[in-house]
């Protein structure tokens, strides 16, 4: 009977496993166990077949699902299932979470010498050349140029870090013999999981590399800009020349090449993220820099590549960096927002590129970047000769441009060639406008830049004057000629008589003349839209008009019809701003060698900075208004500072226990995540906005509320006093307690509390302060970003009349 039933039972298991199999389409998952504790990555990879074959009919058909098994520090793999596998195995004993794989996009020189790291060793032995030699950082991007003077030995570079465990893997035109030196210490290649959802890479459709040379330029840029090494007499075709360099120039590269090449732009699958991670903290590396995400609607926190990975990361001491994203100026849209890594937004620098517009009678315009501050403009004069001095017209202009070569032509209205005048492809009336320079204005559509750049073109235009809302307009790469200039001024040239002779000179480089750091207008804002308790952005750097490294055979504005090469070129992005902040994390860990990732993070925005060079508040493109810590975060990073930040607030993987119980994972799904031992959550609920964050936000305040955070002293001197100060949110009140914190060498670590009590009736609107802790040397200032809530609370005894 038993022999039977068993029989039978067989029977039926085949039959469920083959309609399971077939029911539905399959898609690639990732399989997320946990941490590796058995430390055997053989017995790893034979549990994760395993359990894959439970819902396969065979261990064959299992292999052949299977993409990647993570076996060194995280646990899980990748495989192909249908959805009634995928939910079978998220039922099962010892698996975290179960989540389909997404694919990840990429979020497309003078900017260290702005930030005050400088290599001049007049002023003393700069910072950037003392430090960082045996830092490893592993960059997550599409690849190389091995050959680009930025991945060249350092003088005096010390062999490869003894416990490096990577290496260079060959490939596509890539010898690691002769590519690979003591700063390029490794390159890895990920494309199952690409091939596996997208097929095989098809050559004579896209150019790519099968190795881990890049075919796009966004790695080799992000790397050049990260650690570089220095570079003399570099420019994008003579504009912004000088010495190049990244942030830590002797620090060593790792790549891992995640991204490929898609409809000219990067592609990166989960699977082969995760897949990096694990090999990437198994290799060594001490930064991961990932220049890439996905925006809203986010997913839970570990069903998320990036946040398993950059998770396990926090755990063994490794810093990850992560661009917040370009989908600004909307709020709440800002990716990669999980509490143990850092998010960065992109703003500006004080470098622009004047271009002159010359009319025929002789006077012109100045092109010059400015901004709108507040209701009160600036004017940033040009340097000119005293005749053209004397033919300067009183005109208040904004505008940037590219050019390289003296253009002249009729200036013609868009209407003449396009119907609407809206300067695009599909309304141009098969009008010629040989020979003349082109007037568009993007709110006629509206249209961008790069459509009327490509509209222009075909027009067979000598250039276009591109015109955009206040603030709005930035230099930029292009296909075609293109000056941008602001509204006020395109409405006086759209008044000219018609037709008016137009002459454009070569674009100049310009220094302080522009009010920097301002907030990148396609830079993602906060609030996060998952974790609202927790100021996303962390952080803002240069991400505008950056030069850096690129390979001399991809085009500069990478649209194939683009024949011009350059060996530096410039890009705009969060992509930009990320790997910034990877140089400096890699020359903090080399002063800090045992400073957390959690300190590390708090030492950078503790010491940021809120007003650009004039002293001003920083303001925001495409706006005249302030920025608010949703823009920037904590601020404008400031790397002198953050070397000796006073007082840091720190966190340990037992500190993120409390997010994880808040985010509704269970104590076993916990402890097989964490490497810390008896993990429990605690029966007493307890806010997100008490976890030691070096920001505090609420989301929600209803009632009188009391905060906790702990610093610990990192100053020289072991016996310090700090006096708090305090900038209250609109409508909030604020007590500290205490006011003073007295450290000696026997007391480290003081916590602090700080009362939060709402004045006012409101609802959804937030507003913003600071928390600042002094010794008269160091600032040490947290922001304080707060939503009163009480039009539900009337007449309760918390509020303050």
């Amino acid at each position: 009977m038993a022999i039977a039933f068993r029989s039978f039972w067989g029977v039926s298991l085949s039959f469920l496993l083959h309609f399971i199999c077939s029911v539905s389409t399959a898609h690639v998952y990732i399989v997320y166990l946990g941490a590796v504790h058995n430390h055997d990555p053989v017995l790893t990879s034979e549990h994760h077949l395993q359990l894959l074959t439970s819902v396969y009919q065979s261990e064959e058909e299992a292999k052949q699902a299977m993409i990647y098994s993570y076996k060194h520090v995280l646990s899980g793999f990748a495989a192909t299932l249908n959805e009634s596998q995928a939910t079978i195995l998220a039922n099962t004993k010892g698996v975290v979470s179960v989540s389909e794989s997404k694919a990840l996009q990429l979020h497309t020189t003078r900017s260290w010498d702005f930030m005050g790291l400088n290599v001049d060793q007049h002023k003393g032995f700069p910072l950037q050349l003392a430090y960082g030699d045996d830092i490893i950082v592993g960059l997550f991007d599409s690849g190389i140029w091995p050959e680009s003077a930025s991945f060249r030995e350092e003088p005096g570079m010390g062999p490869v870090p003894k416990h490096w465990k990577g290496k260079c893997v060959p490939g596509e035109e890539f010898d690691p013999k002769k590519v690979c030196n003591r700063k390029l210490i490794g390159a890895k290649y990920y494309l199952t999981g690409y091939e596996r959802r997208f097929g095989k890479i098809n050559r004579t459709r896209t150019r790519e590399y099968v190795s881990a040379r890049d075919v796009l330029g966004h790695g080799t840029h992000t790397a050049s800009t990260a650690i570089g090494s220095r570079a003399k007499d570099v420019s994008y075709s003579g504009l912004a020349r000088g010495s190049a360099r990244g942030g830590a120039p002797r620090a060593r590269l790792a790549v891992y090449k995640v991204c490929w090449n898609s409809n000219f732009g990067g592609t990166c699958t989960e699977e082969d993220t995760l897949a990096a991670f694990d090999e990437a903290l198994h290799d060594g590396v001490h930064v991961i820099s990932a220049s890439f995400g996905k925006g809203p609607p986010l997913r839970q926190f570990f069903a998320s590549s990036s946040d398993i990975g950059s998770f396990h990361a926090m755990q063994l001491g490794v810093s990850v960096v992560f661009s917040a994203g370009n989908n600004g100026p909307d709020p709440s849209l800002v990716g990669n927002v999980n509490p143990w890594s850092i998010c960065v937004a992109a703003s500006t620098v004080d470098r622009s590129f004047p271009s002159k517009i010359l009319l025929e009678d002789g006077s012109f315009f100045v092109v010059i970047f400015f901004v709108l501050l507040s209701e009160s403009r600036r004017e940033y004069s040009y340097t000119v000769s005293q005749n053209e001095g004397n033919m300067l017209m009183k005109l208040l202009v904004m505008g940037e441009g590219l050019i390289t070569n003296h253009i002249c032509g009729n200036l013609s209205r868009a209407r003449n060639h396009f119907f609407g005048g809206i300067c695009s492809t599909s309304n141009w009336k098969n009008v010629s406008a040989s020979g003349n320079i082109l007037l568009c204005f993007s709110t006629d559509g509206p249209v961008s830049s790069i459509e009327a750049e490509f509209a222009a073109r075909k027009a067979k235009a000598a250039a276009v004057i591109f015109v955009e809302p206040l603030t709005r307009p930035v230099a930029a790469v292009g296909v075609f000629p293109i000056i941008r200039i602001d509204i006020i001024q395109g409405m006086k040239l759209l008044l000219l008589p018609n037709p008016t002779k137009v002459q454009i000179l070569p674009s100049k480089t310009a220094f302080k003349r522009s009010p920097a750091p301002m907030v990148a207008d396609f830079s993602s804002r906060g609030p996060s839209s998952i974790s609202p308790d927790f100021l996303k952005p962390d952080i803002t750097a240069p991400g505008v008009n950056i030069l850096a490294a690129w390979p001399p055979n991809i085009p500069p504005s990478m649209f194939p019809d683009d024949e011009r090469q350059v060996h530096w070129n410039f890009q705009s992005g969060t992509s930009m701003s990320c790997p910034h902040v990877s140089g400096i994390i890699a020359l903090l860990k080399s002063v800090h060698p045992n400073w957390s990732p959690a300190a590390i993070r708090s030492a950078l925005m503790t010491t940021a900075y809120t007003k650009d060079i004039n002293g001003d508040d920083m303001s925001v493109e495409a706006t005249t208004k302030p920025s608010d810590p949703f823009d920037v975060g904590a601020g404008h990073i400031n790397p002198v500072q953050a070397f000796d930040p006073g007082l840091v607030y720190d966190m340990t993987t037992r500190d993120y226990v409390l997010f994880l119980c808040n985010s509704g994972y269970s104590e076993e799904q916990i402890q097989a995540i964490v490497s810390c031992p008896s993990t429990t959550c605690s029966d007493r609920t307890e806010r997100n906005w008490n976890i030691n964050y070096p920001s505090i936000t609420v989301s929600s305040l209803t009632c009188t509320t009391t905060i906790k955070r702990t610093v610990r002293n990192v100053g020289h001197m072991k016996t310090a006093m700090y006096f708090a100060s305090i900038v209250s949110p609109n409508g909030v009140e604020v007590v500290v307690w205490p006011r003073i914190l007295m450290f000696t060498p026997f007391k480290e670590e003081i916590t602090y509390f700080v009362t939060l009590k709402p004045l006012k009736m409101s609802e959804g609107r937030y507003d913003f302060g600071w928390i600042t802790w002094s010794d008269g040397f160091h600032q040490v200032r947290s922001p304080l970003v707060v939503q009163v809530n009480t039009t539900g609370v009337v007449g309760s005894n918390n509020m303050a009349y």
